[in-house]
């Protein structure tokens, strides 16, 4: 099993997001991320896409995506270069004024911003890799047990120009 990364270029119309999920889903593939957003063309979206898989059933996915009919392009990142960001919200709730320092000393360190706060309450805005937001959601869990809520979207791609991740 290995993680992979599909982008797909597809026609923004109503219901492309349902019939593409209800491929996977029909299929018991389970889907780790899920992305859509518009291009510079408002006819197309780009929806990036992560699944856990083995090889045989990731190119049963790629056939099934290449015959959809609202599917434009199959793009598949899995052994390519990419630039990966996923977005992620931390609020950490029932903070001492202790704790509002060390939030604010903990997101200069790891490079992440306090995007609104209260006495009470921060809330923390990440945009970096899966990894390096799990690590952070973990070390927030950790240092204030039970008074997190973590929201996260998707993770977006895009193939890197000189074959280099960053």
């Amino acid at each position: 099993m290995k993680k992979r990364w599909i982008c797909l270029f597809v026609e923004n119309d109503v219901g492309v997001l349902a019939r593409i999920s209800g491929l996977f889903s029909g299929k018991s593939y389970n889907l780790n991320s899920l992305t859509v957003g518009a291009t510079e063309d408002e006819t197309v979206s780009r929806m990036t896409i992560s699944l856990t898989s083995d090889d045989r059933t990731f190119e049963q996915v790629k056939k099934q995506l290449n015959r959809a009919v609202e599917v434009i392009k199959v793009v598949d990142y899995t052994d390519v270069a990419i630039h990966l960001k996923e977005l992620m919200f931390i609020r950490v709730n029932c903070c001492t004024a202790k704790d509002m320092a060390e939030i604010f000393r903990l997101s200069q360190v790891f490079g992440v911003k306090v995007i609104d706060y209260t006495p009470t309450t921060a809330l923390l805005q990440s945009i970096q890799t899966e990894k390096q937001n799990n690590d952070l959601a973990a070390m927030f869990g950790k240092y204030f047990l039970n008074r997190i809520e973590i929201i996260r979207g998707g993770s977006v791609a895009v193939e890197a120009l000189n074959g280099f991740e960053r």
